[in-house]
């Protein structure tokens, strides 16, 4: 009998910690709602924040020093999203830069830190992707000041997840290859690349586009509450520094009280809490 007990026990045990655990979609929404938040970059931004109707569908312009970015369309929709594109092919551009047709993926696109991104995280990614409404909208070619490499190295053929109990090497994965925060607020070296040896969050990267600061009338706590982050119990909060300016969903672009202008990036280690 006692054993029997303890089979049923364990069988109970066993199906609890199933029905916890997160499914791929499930995770894939935390995400995109938080760290990954591809959105910041792939859905259209208005005045008053993202486009309706308009998820991941592309189309922002990036005027920086490599040349003119457009990002693109990576709803479901089969002639100008990724709909035809299979699971392989999604992780394949992902991690490794590069599309179905072959040709390399350039900047913005972090691919160099997508490539740690663990097989769990990128099978989440995918199944939240699947689930977007798709979106016909053509988004122009980018063009390029600069050669892109002809890869970012050999193809990435399996990363594991980072415990989360490992609190300063998971720490590390979600600045790292899930948020990329260090892409941005990492010191560019000789070459213009982020320098993670040296320099990582340190600040210093400058950026040209439509960043309007928040208003003189706005309260800092004000101003900060309108760029946030989420934690994964879903409690907001307040991103630091120009987050609050320029974290994409909260883009603001220009209006006639506002203008293109440049910013630099700060230290991540003068943040406040």
């Amino acid at each position: 009998m006692i054993r029997y007990g303890v089979i049923a026990v364990a069988t109970a045990l066993a199906s609890m910690g199933s029905a916890l655990a997160q499914s791929a979609l499930e995770r894939g929404t935390y995400l995109m709602a938080s760290i990954v938040a591809c959105g910041n970059c792939h859905t259209p931004q208005t005045p008053n924040g993202p486009a309706p109707g308009m998820e991941l569908a592309g189309g922002t312009r990036f005027d920086e020093g490599f040349g003119t970015a457009f990002v693109p369309n990576i709803t479901p929709d089969v002639e100008t999203g990724i709909g035809k594109w299979t699971d392989a092919q999604i992780t394949a551009a992902i991690r490794d830069g590069k599309r179905p047709d072959g040709t390399i993926i350039g900047p913005p696109m972090p691919i160099a830190l997508y490539r740690g991104m663990s097989d769990e995280d990128v099978t989440a990614i995918i199944a939240y992707l699947r689930s977007v409404k798709p979106v016909a909208n053509k988004v122009a070619k980018s063009a390029y000041k600069m050669p892109l490499p002809r890869t970012y190295g050999p193809p990435v053929t399996t990363v594991a997840s980072v415990s989360k109990a490992e609190k300063v090497a998971y720490g590390a994965y979600l600045a790292g290859p899930a948020g990329h925060c260090i892409e941005c607020h990492s010191t560019p070296g000789p070459n213009g690349t982020p320098d993670f040896v040296g320099k990582t969050g340190a600040g210093g990267l400058s950026f040209n586009g439509p960043w309007a600061p928040a208003s003189r009338r706005t309260s800092r706590r004000t101003a900060l509450a309108r760029g946030v982050t989420r934690t994964s119990s879903g409690r907001s909060r307040p991103a630091c520094g120009r987050m609050a300016s320029i974290s994409s969903r909260r883009w603001r672009l220009p209006t006639t009280r506002t203008s293109r202008r440049t910013i630099s990036m700060p230290s991540l280690s003068t943040c406040e809490p």
